[in-house]
């Protein structure tokens, strides 16, 4: 008798999911799996069966969750709720330890895990190595890394970026070279935000030695959710040049900078592209530009390998440089 109850309690855990969420649909249907997040409009279900699954949040009826959650009912405050009960469609329950709380399904701007000290950050990033050896009639040598990452809390969302290329031609430098980059954005609404930005560039061997560029200015955000992001920014730009000869040059400039990703294929693949296009207010030169455009693919949940081509030029300008870089490697995401 007694092994007879443990079996039937076996079968019982074996066929119900543990601490499984559930989302209701308004057709009917109905989904089970983790929720991982929802923002802009999109809501992220991991399932065992079909992997990461995205929802139109006007889809959903109901849903439901043993996990603990913040419920972000505006862009700076939420609510910790312990877990979420169906309700009739359109609604949800919040329960938090105290008295229930139903809120409207379209109330809700956001729902993530909430984090340790500051509930609402969410950070993300990635570093990308990429190694190249050729031999031939000559032997070339080309290390690439870099980094970007992005956090944000509230209002306030902080941007970093930095970078080293170094390249070895029949074992002479040929290039050396390394950026770093900080932006702040503070929004003004759900799309509109004001952007502060610093990047210093540094050169070993070519004339224009070292780039300074402070800038601010207008932005807006197309849309920043778990299938991708895009954003453009107006800026205005001093920059301070100065040259291996020890000439120095400063001007002020307008630029428009983007930075768009986007996930493929369940987000196994990403595409992404950042860069900035200016134009001198002096006849320094005639435009600069500094692109990027690439492809990634997940290994795993923090792996993955990238291509990626680089475009790096100051046109009509003393110290003229044009310089395209393409490099495949390997990264590591969170």
């Amino acid at each position: 008798m007694y092994s007879r109850s443990l079996l039937c309690l076996a079968l019982t855990l074996a066929a119900s999911p543990l601490l499984a969420d559930t989302v209701w649909l308004k057709n009917g249907d109905r989904l089970t799996g983790k929720i991982k997040f929802f923002d802009g409009g999109k809501l992220l279900l991991q399932t065992d069966y079909g992997g990461a699954i995205t929802l139109d949040w006007k889809k959903v009826a109901t849903l439901e969750s043993d996990q603990e959650l913040l419920i972000k009912e505006d862009a700076v405050s939420g609510e910790r709720a312990k877990s979420l009960h169906a309700a009739e469609p359109g609604r949800v329950i919040l329960a938090n330890g105290e008295t229930p709380r139903t809120v409207e399904l379209a109330s809700i701007q956001q729902i993530m895990k909430p984090k340790p000290l500051v509930e609402d950050l969410t950070w993300k990033g990635n570093v990308d190595a990429a190694l190249d050896y050729k031999r031939g009639e000559s032997a070339t040598d080309d290390y690439d890394i870099d980094l970007k990452t992005q956090a944000r809390h509230g209002l306030w969302r902080h941007g970093a970026e930095a970078g080293y290329n170094r390249q070895y031609q029949d074992g002479v430098v040929a290039s050396d070279n390394w950026n770093a980059e900080y932006a702040l954005d503070r929004f003004l609404d759900e799309h509109w935000f004001w952007q502060g930005r610093l990047e210093y560039k540094h050169d070993q061997i070519e004339e224009l030695e070292r780039q300074r560029t402070l800038g601010t200015g207008p932005g807006y955000q197309f849309w920043d959710n778990e299938l991708g992001a895009f954003s453009v920014t107006g800026l205005l730009n001093r920059s301070d040049y100065l040259f291996a000869d020890g000439q120095k040059e400063n001007f002020y400039a307008l630029s428009t900078k983007w930075d768009y990703n986007r996930y493929l294929v369940g987000k196994s693949i990403e595409l992404f592209s950042s860069g900035e296009v200016g134009k001198p207010l002096a006849s320094v030169a005639d435009y600069t530009l500094d692109a990027e455009v690439g492809l990634r693919y997940k290994v795993n949940s923090w792996a993955s390998l990238n291509m990626k081509a680089e475009k790096d030029l100051v046109s009509g300008a003393d110290g003229e440089l044009d310089e395209t870089h393409y490099s495949l490697g390997f990264g590591v995401g969170w």
